[in-house]
């Protein structure tokens, strides 16, 4: 039985393996999304959770990959939507780069940073995509009607 198919039949060693393995890149998906290293954090813990308990619905056919940045998306975009309705906070100059060996982003005008926060969620999802270096979008992102593209129109 390979790892695919020992998580999805509920192996905490398999699992963990999994974590191990992914846990970097769910990040800095995540951090793409939300721009905020505690709330990437938190989220990529929440991710891993619902990995977890969603285990017995995971295709072990399927690439772990993708199923796992959908679940990550979901997350991300929540997220953003609950801030729209909390009061914003002091937007913040500079947000830690998901790439390693990048040097930090810095808006240079702060009124960017908050231009960005007042677009829906979805947009946010889109620009930050578009921007990512090494991201690319897949024209069907764009006419998907759900809050969320598919695991397919998204690839590195």
């Amino acid at each position: 039985m390979d790892l695919l198919e020992r998580f999805s039949a509920g192996d905490l060693d398999a699992f963990e393996a999994l974590f191990r393995r992914f846990e970097r890149d769910v990040y800095q998906w995540i951090l793409r999304i939300v721009r905020d290293r505690a709330a990437a954090e938190e989220l990529t813990v929440e991710t891993f959770w619902r990995i977890y308990r969603a285990r017995s619905r995971f295709d072990p056919a399927r690439d772990f990959g993708p199923w796992a940045r959908r679940i990550a998306t979901n997350l991300a975009l929540g997220h953003l939507k609950s801030l729209r309705w909390q009061s914003a906070a002091p937007p913040k100059r500079w947000v830690e780069a998901p790439a390693a060996d990048a040097e930090p982003l810095r808006d240079p005008d702060p009124r960017i940073e908050q231009a960005f926060r007042r677009l829906p969620a979805r947009l946010q999802l889109t620009a930050t995509l578009r921007s990512s270096r090494g991201a690319t979008i897949s024209p069907s992102l764009l006419t998907v009607p759900m809050d969320v593209p598919s695991a397919s129109a998204i690839s590195w």
